[in-house]
């Protein structure tokens, strides 16, 4: 090979490298709305829709069939709340947490789909202000765990 043509290939194959890198390593935020989970390691990031008013919050995930790994259902209160939460009509496996008024992680729960009455209630048993509804696991993949701050950005 010509000593042109091999150094063009050798710088080539240097910036394919360095883009797949890049590529593999954190993703930054998404577009707003998202939530900032600060995990032990690392800064999480979850899309969210926002569901602020009783209808929404009462339809939640309901009827869905799927959710992307990195996003989920985030519920808003404008005052704390002790209300459960129950999986009627939710064909998904979701894993739930639990977000204080001061944007802690309070609990966190793996619930399972429920079609027919009576369904469990998934209950913090602790006051919170936000509840966020992911797929079962994703928490847990992402090292996300009770005591880690919670940011909500719009």
């Amino acid at each position: 090979m010509r000593p042109e043509i091999r150094s063009r290939a050798t710088t080539l194959i240097a910036v394919a490298l360095g883009l797949a890198i890049a590529a593999c390593g954190p993703a930054g935020p998404p577009p707003p709305p998202f939530l900032a989970i600060e995990a032990s390691d690392a800064t999480r990031f979850v899309r969210v829709e926002i569901a602020e008013t009783e209808e929404r919050r009462q339809r939640g995930l309901m009827g869905r069939t799927s959710i992307l790994e990195d996003a989920g259902m985030l519920f808003v209160w404008a005052e704390d709340t002790t209300s459960g939460f129950w999986m009627k009509d939710t064909p998904l496996r979701l894993s739930i947490a639990f977000i204080s008024a001061d944007g802690r992680i309070v609990r966190m729960f793996d619930m399972e789909p429920c079609a027919a009455d009576p369904c469990p209630v998934y209950d913090p048993q602790t006051s919170y202000r936000m509840a966020v509804e992911v797929r079962q696991g994703t928490l847990d993949r992402q090292g996300v765990r009770v005591g880690d701050r919670v940011r909500l950005v719009r």
